[in-house]
C-alpha cells in the first residue's frame, strides 16, 4: 500500500537528532555567491549531481511542464543550461521567455528556487561548452530527435551510428538546434528545513538598479 512506500513525518527525536543548523547564511545580501556556497557545500555530500535542477515551462496549452535538467554555469547574469531547442521544453522556453528553477539537496535539507526571464546564450558560448562534450555526447546530439517517437532502441543506435559515420575522422561541431539556455533571476529564494516546521525562507527580489531586495517568508 501507498502508506507503507510513504515516510513518516519526523519525530521529535528525529528533528532533535539533526544536530545544530547552520544559521550565518541567513545574514548575506547578495543571493548569487551565497548560491555558489550552498552549490559548493552539496558537491561535498550529495550522491550524484548536485547541479541537478528542476525546470518549470508554460506550454502554449498553458499546462505547466517541468523536467530535471543540469546546471552547467551561474554567474551575475544568471543559471545556464544545455537542451536541444526544439525539443518541447525548448520550444516552450522560446515561446514565453519565463522560467522557474528548483535545487533541492537533501543532505543539508536546504532548497533554493530560481525565477526569471530566459534567453538563448551567445553561438560563441554554446560552441564552447559543446566543445568539451565527450564526442560521444556530441553524437547523440545529433542523433535524438529530442522527445518524439521512436520504433524502437535499435532504431536509436541505427541513427548514431549514421551520424558517426558520417563525421568519421572529423570534428563533431554543434546541432544549430542545440544551444544553452540562460535564466536571468527576477527571485532566488533560499529554504533550510526547520524542525516542527519552523524552516528559514529568505527571498531576493531584483530592484531595477541591479540591487537585490531582501525579505524573509514565512514556512
Amino acid at each position: 500500500m501507498v502508506e507503507n512506500i510513504i515516510p513518516p513525518t519526523p519525530s521529535r527525536a528525529e528533528y532533535l537528532d539533526n544536530g545544530p543548523r547552520k544559521m550565518g547564511w541567513l545574514e548575506v545580501d547578495e543571493p548569487i555567491s551565497l548560491f555558489e556556497r550552498w552549490l559548493a557545500r552539496a558537491g561535498e555530500t550529495e550522491l550524484n549531481d548536485p547541479n541537478a535542477m528542476s525546470l518549470a515551462t508554460v506550454g502554449a496549452d498553458g499546462r505547466p511542464d517541468v523536467r530535471i535538467v543540469l546546471l552547467k554555469g551561474v554567474n551575475a547574469d544568471g543559471f545556464v543550461f544545455y537542451t536541444n531547442g526544439q525539443s518541447p521544453k525548448g520550444q516552450q522556453l522560446a515561446e514565453t521567455g519565463q522560467a522557474a528553477l528548483c535545487f533541492h539537496w537533501k543532505s543539508w535539507h536546504r532548497q533554493v528556487r530560481v525565477r526569471g526571464a530566459v534567453a538563448p546564450v551567445s553561438a560563441e558560448t554554446s560552441n564552447a561548452y559543446f566543445a568539451q562534450r565527450a564526442r560521444g555526447s556530441r553524437i547523440g546530439a545529433w542523433a535524438s530527435d529530442q522527445s518524439r517517437p521512436v520504433a524502437s532502441r535499435e532504431a536509436m543506435v541505427d541513427s548514431v551510428e549514421a551520424v558517426e559515420a558520417s563525421f568519421a575522422d572529423k570534428d563533431v561541431p554543434r546541432p544549430p538546434h542545440w544551444h544553452g539556455w540562460c535564466v536571468t533571476p527576477h527571485e532566488i529564494e533560499f529554504w533550510q528545513d526547520g524542525a516542527f516546521r519552523l524552516h528559514d525562507r529568505i527571498l531576493f527580489t531584483a530592484e531595477k538598479n541591479g540591487g537585490w531586495a531582501k525579505s524573509r517568508l514565512y514556512p
